[in-house]
């Protein structure tokens, strides 16, 4: 029973020894932490400057073509001849689809007829007048009468002429929408047809290089299909009004290649060639915090660290041009900022 009671004694003293050394060791850690804190983070840091920055602007789209279109049926009636499929080349004005047009073509004879004879009884009441022999009311009634069927004629001779679907540009047959026997009405799709003689390019550039660049400019247009090939374009248009996020909108045109044909709906990078250096003010990358669509930087304010959105601008190499958020000379932090926070004290390498 003693040697029982000896055993408790030594075990609590033990236990009691431990917590007493862990505490020491606690408070240690946190009296060096704290020394440490008061001291400052160690950091380097590099001044916001203004620099010369080659500016290399590339943006990326989709190939389209020039002239792109659904051509429609004016009139109604059965299709009584296709004369184009997908996949054909056809010119300007070649016939497409051949509508039923026996009816429209005799009520065309017709109205051309009575346009005809319309046409003659003026000229003879024109002479009759011109002998006295018909009153003026008669010579007006005759010319009324020859306007009248003459209007009649134009639009019976369209309706003829109608029957016959033609291609309004050259170019080719991208999809057929009717088979022989199909009733059509105005409005129904018969093909559509693609010019891809000539490409367009659309994307968008920011506020400044709207500025900087200008129609006429040459671009250079690299495509993945043809991997280190480049074809000449020039911008066509640069969009007056510019959309929420204060980008414009940019048509490049093209000519299609003869040696690498190209197709409507490839994937396209184009480079304006014709931005030139500029200077501006600029960061180190490895200062930002972030991505550059979400960007931060620690500032550093005498002797605290100050965290800073940014307005970013264009990328350089290991350079990022500064629009808005810091002034030339403000020092950002390169290094150790993983270990801050906003308003830590700092001490600058």
């Amino acid at each position: 029973m003693k040697s029982r009671w000896i055993f408790a004694f030594f075990t609590i003293a033990l236990g009691a020894g431990a917590l007493s050394s862990a505490g020491c060791r606690s408070e240690s850690a946190a009296s060096a932490a704290q020394t440490r804190n008061s001291a400052g983070v160690p950091v380097q840091a590099s001044p916001a400057a203004r620099r010369r920055i080659q500016t290399r602007l590339e943006r990326t789209g989709t190939i389209q073509a020039d002239n792109d279109v659904v051509v429609v049926s004016e009139t109604s009636g059965r299709v009584w001849k296709v004369l184009a499929d997908t996949g054909d080349k056809r010119a300007a004005g070649a016939v497409l689809v051949k509508i039923d047009d026996e009816m429209r073509r005799a009520a065309c004879e017709a109205a051309e007829v009575g346009c005809e004879k319309a046409r003659r009884d003026q000229a003879r009441y024109e002479a009759l007048a011109a002998a006295k022999s018909a009153t003026d009311a008669e010579l007006e009634g005759a010319k009324l009468a020859f306007k009248a069927a003459e209007a009649q004629y134009i639009v019976a001779r369209r309706q003829y002429q109608d029957t016959e679907i033609k291609a309004p540009f050259g170019g080719v047959i991208t999809a057929r929408y009717v088979n022989v026997g199909s009733t059509v009405a105005p409005g129904t799709p018969i093909v559509e047809i693609v010019d891809i003689s000539r490409l367009k390019t659309t994307l968008t550039i920011g506020e400044k290089e709207a500025f900087a660049l200008k129609v006429g400019d040459p671009v250079s247009v690299s495509l993945e299909v043809y991997p280190g090939k480049s074809f000449p374009g020039t911008i066509r248009n640069i969009g007056a009004k510019a959309d929420a996020a204060h980008y414009f909108p940019v048509e490049v045109a093209m000519a299609n290649s003869e040696e690498a044909p190209l197709r409507a709906g490839l994937f396209a990078r184009v480079l304006f060639s014709s931005l030139s250096g500029r200077e501006t003010l600029t960061i180190p990358r490895e200062a930002l915090i972030g991505s550059v669509r979400d960007p931060y930087v620690y500032v550093i304010e005498g002797a605290a660290a100050r965290l800073r959105r940014l307005t970013l601008g264009e990328e350089a190499g290991d350079l990022l041009e500064v629009r808005e958020g810091l002034k030339e000379g403000e020092q950002v932090v390169v290094s150790g900022q993983n270990n801050l926070r906003d308003g830590a004290a700092v001490i600058v390498k």
